[in-house]
């Protein structure tokens, strides 16, 4: 394994503990949310960071228009319909309701985004200083001395 392939497996497990860490989060604060052990709240962060990766631009692009028209409040209307689809899926994973899953998705949000101000963002990665000056291009009529 290279040390690209070692930091991208790092990432993918740390995107996955901080999903399960705001769906515990969700469970604990939502009353209409709950797992039944950890095994269930891997398994959904799991799926969970899945649909995120896959569906969700899909939903994003098919509702662009209505994403528009509500001035972005589609986009949480799209994550909290992932989030009650996973709640369905998944044995041991409750979402009782729309409105319960649209509060478990805001809470994950707002986790995912603390999360990756203070780790760092996967995504941004750091710009890399420009090249030094060539010197060798300058023709030097002068000999080296100053005038």
């Amino acid at each position: 394994m290279n040390g690209y392939s070692k930091n991208s497996l790092f990432n993918l497990l740390l995107r996955w503990a901080v999903l399960a860490l705001g769906v515990a989060l969700a469970a604990r604060l939502i009353s209409g949310i709950s797992y039944d052990n950890g095994v269930t709240l891997l398994i959904v962060a799991i799926l969970l960071g899945f649909c995120n990766a896959v569906l969700r631009p899909v939903l994003l692009l098919f509702t662009l228009p209505f994403i528009i028209l509500s001035l972005g409040f589609g986009v949480l209307i799209v994550n909290a319909l992932l989030f009650y689809f996973v709640g369905k899926i998944v044995d041991g994973f409750t979402v009782a309701s729309f409105w319960s899953a649209l509060g478990g998705s805001i809470i994950v949000s707002v986790t995912s985004m603390v999360m990756n101000s203070v780790l760092g963002s996967p995504r941004r990665r750091a710009v890399a200083p420009p090249p030094p000056p060539k010197r060798d291009d300058v023709i030097d009529i002068c000999g080296g001395r100053a005038r």
